[in-house]
């Protein structure tokens, strides 16, 4: 353990105040880490809560902080208020510490005052970490040097520090106001942090630093408590340098703070390029998702503040601050006092904008209830009270407002969604697609696309054709959304279908009604391709296909929809054992036990399985079907095959199932031997949602045609795509526009859906940028634990697990009305879970998890051990039920 070190303590007594420095407390700190969730208990807004950023260094943040600290704590004031004062990240210290001279500063301003004072002021300033170089300094160079065997020669130690001033009021502590600065981490070198920590040691990770500042925005200031509610807290942290400058760690300050995204006060630049310098910093922290509610500079002479708000439009207001005076032994109290209603405006505004934050965030529920209509939601089962108010997103996490026991707090919840499956980013990627989609909408807006090329476009097309499409595709068709790029591409397959079997060879002979041939498409039951009209036709019925749902959708005698459905086999775990289940249709007296284990998913999905017992079932039933389809009507063929590879079937009332990809490898290889086009519908397995950029690599086939959305863009902005070979795209070549794929979309391959596009195409698979991705195997890293994945699998309440790439999914044991889709069954557990930090949108008595590709496993693993605790005290419930 390292030596505990005391300094002198000395007390200095005056009428009004003392000073107090009782402990200096050295501690090892190699580096500092955090073992927990960052601001995982989240953040209490009850009270004004404000960050001050510069535009950059030097233009008078600390004075803006010591002047709003002044003003909430006016001694005028009837009533007692408190200040807590945050500066994260000091340098030069301890020559310069900002939080001693707000405390000092505005201490003074109070004692000045103090005739008319109706309330005594303590004011403290803390700091709790220096670099040892500091801590030297501090004690004047009185600073052992560490036991190299217990320390490892580390360059630096923790530090903790405290001043104490009291201003009236003698000892009595009842009704008096309260002035809390803390410094959280301070280097001696006056340079930029990253540097400091290069030189001085010390360092810390953006996870420790937002931790501990998380911890200081809860400390107790005794409002609501010790004055019996009547204390007014406002908290102010303050940034270093500028907007964009780096932190300890390197990261920009500007997203190091993002994910706690509280409203802002910017510090512009008065002197001559300060209107450039403030506009570039207002457009980082907008661009981010920051509110900043005004800016304030000091008056320079140029009237810079004209020019900004003249560029702001008036959207927030630019307050101007008197000259500050450049006599360095100039103490400022006058200035302060000249400076007071400049201040007390600021103030004010900064009141407001807080209290018309929190008055939306509590009508938002009412409004969304009366006003919207949501999808894949029954409304009189959505009571006002379980609507989730998102206040924004960073990262894989919302952050959701909550009233808990009266106060107002803003709570990270992991999104277990991924947004309805679409959502790719960590924090850093949403700030880089952010980045891409504003230069391409800056640079193009909207243009549109048929016989025209511009580079997202062009760049999206290449890297998809080199990606997903590698080694098949040439062509890439543009839409909006995945249920039309099916529909796109059903038309593609059943153009091709007839080109191969000559029934359009001469296009201008053909009636109204066509050729008299009637294609139908071959699909999964149970399988899903999308709510528009042409999309449901090739699903099979389902709840989504009922005639109180699509009256539209056929029910003939013998096939549903438009097409054939085939009964899948079906892979699942339970009881940590991957088995595989099959329908009445395939069963065989000629398949063994070991025929249906697997001892992992690797094995379920090796190409040996081709030899197989389970192959030669699966192909007679295949053939069969395909033959008595065909020997049923000469005039309906089956003009498609459309199926999800790999897909974990999560929608209707048959539950949760993985379709063995053997089945779906055999079925692709049968329909393409008899010129049956094969579409691979991957709007959801598409883009590392299953552990491989295209799930065409589970199946180790190829399609013809291939539809893509969801994760194309990153999961920022709506884009879907639908590659096809050269066969297909000659299939419409010809002298007429009449037979050109007449389909298209006015936003078809918007500039900035394919900007975002390429930037998530590039970042997934780059190991530098996704830290899962493993560039020798070309797939993801196991994401989800193993052993945690198989003892949840053997918990009562489960009937089985799916885990494949970024989705976990849980099938709970129900039966007759709790099972399917329309089940409430998860109810409860839904809400447990939500209150534990994850946002869990159930399908009736299905659970799952998604993570994004960038999700770090251990994050993986903590979320499914909240599962694990939650499905399991489930269980005991039901069983004593």
């Amino acid at each position: 353990m390292a030596p505990l070190l005391r300094a002198t303590s000395f007390l200095r007594h005056s009428r009004l105040h003392h000073l107090r420095f009782p402990l200096l407390l050295l501690l090892p700190s190699r580096s500092l880490r955090s073992t927990g969730p960052v601001v995982a208990s989240g953040l209490d807004l009850t009270n004004p809560t404000y960050v001050v950023w510069g535009c950059n260094t030097g233009v008078g943040k600390t004075l803006v902080s010591a002047g709003l600290a002044a003003s909430v704590l006016y001694p005028c004031s009837t009533d007692p208020s408190a200040v807590l004062y945050l500066k994260p990240v000091q340098t030069g210290f301890p020559r310069d510490s900002d939080s001693r001279f707000v405390c000092r500063k505005v201490s003074a301003l109070f004692r000045r005052h103090e005739g008319g004072s109706l309330s005594g002021l303590l004011a403290s300033d803390h700091v709790l970490n220096a670099s040892r170089a500091a801590a030297g300094e501090l004690l004047g160079g009185r600073l052992e040097q560490p036991d190299e065997a217990e320390d490892g020669g580390a360059a630096s130690r923790g530090l903790c520090m405290y001043e104490e001033t009291r201003i009236g009021m003698g000892e009595a502590k009842e009704g008096e106001s309260k002035l809390v600065c803390k410094t959280l981490f301070g280097w001696k070198e006056g340079i930029s942090p990253h540097l400091a920590v290069k030189r001085e040691g010390m360092p810390v990770e953006d996870s420790s630093l937002r931790e501990l500042l998380g911890r200081c925005l809860g400390l107790s200031l005794g409002g609501g408590g010790d004055d019996g509610g009547k204390k007014r807290i406002w908290r102010v942290i303050e940034t270093a340098g500028g907007v964009a400058s780096p932190g300890p760690s390197g990261t920009l300050q500007c997203d190091l703070y993002r994910p706690f995204r509280l409203p802002s006060i910017l510090v512009g630049d008065g002197r001559l390029g300060g209107i450039s310098a403030t506009i570039a910093a207002y457009e980082s922290l907008t661009s981010r998702g920051y509110d900043v509610v005004a800016i304030i500079l000091e008056d320079q002479g140029l009237s810079n503040e004209v020019s900004l708000q003249s560029y702001l439009r008036s959207r927030l207001p630019v307050l101007v601050l008197p000259p500050i005076p450049g006599d360095p032994l100039n103490n400022l109290l006058d200035w302060f006092c000249e400076s007071r209603q400049t201040f007390s405006s600021l103030q004010a505004i900064m009141l407001s904008a807080h209290i018309k934050r929190i008055q939306r965030l509590h009508d938002m529920p009412r409004k969304a209830a009366r006003l919207f209509w949501w999808p894949f939601t029954q409304h009189k089962l959505v009571p006002e009270k379980l609507i989730t108010v998102i206040d924004s997103r960073c990262g894989e996490n919302f952050a959701i407002h909550k009233v808990l026991n009266d106060q107002e707090m803003i709570i990270p919840q992991f999104d277990a969604c991924a947004s309805w499956w679409t959502q790719g980013p960590d924090s850093t990627l949403q700030i880089e697609l952010v980045k891409d989609i504003g230069y391409s909408a800056a640079r193009y807006g909207h243009v549109m696309f048929p016989e025209n090329v511009y580079e997202p476009a062009l760049q999206c097309a290449e890297l998809l054709l080199d990606g997903v499409g590698k080694g098949w595709a040439s062509r890439t068709f543009f839409s909006d959304n995945g249920s039309t790029a099916v529909e796109i591409a059903l038309k593609m397959a059943f153009r091709k279908y007839m080109s191969d079997h000559g029934i359009h060879a001469d296009f201008h002979k053909l009636g109204p009604k066509g050729s008299g041939t009637e294609l139908r498409v071959l699909a999964l039951s149970g399988s899903y391709h999308g709510d528009t009209l042409g999309a449901m036709e090739a699903q099979a019925p389902s709840s989504y296909t009922s005639f109180i749902q699509q009256p539209w959708y056929r029910l003939l005698a013998m096939y549903s929809g438009r097409g054939l459905f085939l009964d899948p086999p079906e892979c699942f775990i339970s009881n940590e054992i991957w088995s595989l289940s099959l329908p009445d249709c395939l069963r065989s007296n000629h398949l063994k036990p070991e025929d249906t284990r697997f001892s992992s998913c690797a094995e379920l999905f090796c190409p040996s399985r081709d030899t197989s017992a389970v192959a030669e079932n699966y192909a007679n039933y295949i053939s069969k079907q395909l033959s008595d389809f065909a020997a049923s009507s000469h005039s309906i063929q089956v003009g498609a095959l459309i199926i999800e590879p790999g897909k974990c079937i999560l929608q209707g009332a048959g539950g949760m199932h993985l379709v063995d990809p053997l089945f779906q490898r055999i079925l692709v290889r049968e329909c393409q031997s008899r010129k049956i086009p094969v579409i691979f519908d991957e709007v959801f397995s598409g883009f590392w949602r299953l552990g491989r950029e295209s799930a065409a690599e589970l199946l180790g086939c190829q399609p013809d045609v291939a539809c893509f959305g969801k994760l194309l863009t990153g999961g920022v902005v709506p884009l879907a795509v639908t590659l096809a070979t050269e066969s297909v795209f000659e299939a419409f070549q010809g002298d007429s526009k009449l037979l050109a794929l007449l389909h298209g979309h006015s936003y078809s391959a918007h500039a900035v859906g394919c900007a975002s596009a390429a930037k998530a195409i590039q970042w997934f698979k780059d190991s530098n940028t996704n830290a899962n991705f493993d560039i020798e195997r070309k797939m993801l890293k196991e994401l989800w634990d193993v052993k945690l994945v198989h003892g949840l699998s053997s918990l009562p309440a489960v009937q089985r697990v799916v885990v494949l790439g970024t989705l976990l999914a849980v099938e709970l044991k129900a039966d007759g009305c709790d099972t399917g889709y329309a089940s409430l069954y998860a109810s409860s557990l839904v809400q447990q879970l939500r209150a534990d930090g994850l946002y869990i949108r159930p399908l009736g008595n299905v659970i799952y998890l998604m993570c994004s590709p960038c999700t770090s496993p251990h994050f993986c693993s903590q979320q499914l051990c909240k599962l694990h605790q939650r499905i399991y005290e489930f269980s005991e419930h039901r069983r004593k039920e």
